[in-house]
């Protein structure tokens, strides 16, 4: 999840052992690309809406479910996958799961100890040295480093250890049923219904509430078009074979554009102030531009001759964490488009490659969900396009921050705070 708009979407967060696809609900598909920062006269107007064609959903079900039966014929599904359709049903704790989604109130630093404890740390480094012979080929065939793809794996089920307790039919059947998003979900069933056709999985298979299967939690389509029988026993099981699932990883980051041989994220410290429009996650700059503002390694040296372009990364603004990200780390916001959970999995991967640990700061308070709100409804008023009133802080606010912080001549690190919920 570029990865296609089915799995960059969908994970959740309750308690610190779960996966993180019962960790990340669902996150933004929309993402903005920043260009050169510059400090706009005004505020910008909304865009005109674009209209998106969706397909049909809600109303009667069996009549949907017609519907749908209707699609899965002309695309080759078998009489005996639609019976097992036929015996789906909605499920209410999939909807909920669904609408819930206060882990995006989670700030980097609260989000990265959640789901980085030390004993995730140490699983995943022995993991690495269990699995050394598969996680070279994955390398040597689609050059994603072990670390890269052991923190992915890691994050998303605890190594295998936690890949859901929901009815993958019957999740799919109420997510593409449901209105919110039937245009993502639709195409999940119809791979899913494909996938049973195959043998790969069958209708009583168990995955996360928005329809992941096995130990990297990769949608039906994914898996139905990106598998790889990694130990070369005739079938794709990325419920039970590390290997299938470690090369199915790899394979899925080479898509995504992963580049051989170059770095993700390194942690850094600042020792003072700079131009803070200009840390924005795509606007890249040579070490030598970041080192004239001050930015050093974690352990105070200079930083490394200059090997690529990177630019500054915030998630808590100046006074918090930091970190260079390299053009890698975009292939971690494919997989999953919110910021926090993406900057936690590029960390999570430094780590197990050797890195330091970060620096906390001392960043300033952020808001509650209802402040962020209340702050959104202001953005809006100043013509910003907001989406839905959410509460999470997402791409188009982070934007809208950053263009307002500029205007009242404040650092524009892109980080709300009370300061500027009252300048608003």
């Amino acid at each position: 999840m570029s990865r296609p708009a089915s799995l960059s979407a969908f994970r959740s967060v309750f308690k610190p052992l779960l996966t993180a696809a019962t960790l990340l609900s669902t996150a933004s598909f929309a993402f903005a690309t920043a260009t050169q920062p510059a400090a706009p006269s005004a505020a910008p107007s909304a865009p005109a809406a674009v209209a998106i064609e969706k397909p049909a959903c809600g109303g009667d079900y069996n009549v949907w479910l017609e519907g749908v039966v209707t699609e899965a014929k002309a695309a080759g599904i078998s009489d005996k996958a639609l019976t097992e359709l036929h015996k789906a049903q909605l499920d209410e704790r999939t909807l909920k799961r669904d609408r819930t989604q206060t882990v995006f109130n989670l700030t980097f630093a609260e989000f990265s100890k959640r789901l980085i404890s030390e004993q995730r740390l140490k699983k995943g480094r022995e993991n690495l040295v269990k699995y050394a012979d598969v996680f070279k080929k994955a390398e040597d065939t689609y050059g994603v480093p072990g670390p890269v793809i052991a923190a992915f794996w890691g994050l998303e089920t605890d190594f295998g250890a936690i890949q859901g307790d929901f009815d993958t039919l019957n999740s799919l059947v109420t997510l593409a049923h449901d209105c919110r998003r039937p245009e993502l979900f639709r195409p999940q069933l119809i791979a899913l219904l494909k996938l049973m056709d195959k043998g790969v999985v069958d209708a009583g298979t168990m995955g996360a509430w928005a329809g992941e299967i096995g130990q990297m939690q990769l949608l039906p389509k994914d898996y139905l078009e990106r598998g790889v029988d990694g130990d070369n026993d005739g079938k794709v099981d990325l419920r039970n074979s590390v290997a299938d699932a470690v090369m199915t990883a790899a394979r899925m980051l080479s898509e995504l554009g992963w580049q051989r041989g170059e770095p993700w994220l390194e942690t850094v410290q600042l020792t003072q102030d700079l131009p803070w429009e200009n840390s924005i996650r795509t606007y890249r700059l040579p070490h030598s531009k970041w080192s004239g503002w001050g930015v050093k390694s974690v352990n105070g040296n200079a930083l490394g001759a200059d090997d690529g372009d990177a630019s500054l990364l915030i998630p808590m603004g100046r006074k918090g964490p930091a970190f260079l990200s390299y053009r890698n780390f975009d292939i971690f916001v494919e997989w999953n488009k919110s910021i926090v959970y993406a900057t936690t999995a590029a960390y999570f991967a430094s780590r197990l490659a050797g890195g330091e640990p970060f620096l906390l700061g001392t960043p300033e308070a952020g808001l509650s969900t209802e402040e962020l709100k209340e702050l959104q409804n202001k953005l809006v008023v100043r013509g910003y396009d907001m989406g839905r009133i959410d509460g999470v802080f997402g791409t188009m606010t982070r934007d809208a921050v950053r263009t307002e912080q500029l205007r009242l001549g404040m650092p524009a690190d892109s980080w709300p705070t009370r300061e500027l919920l009252e300048k608003l």
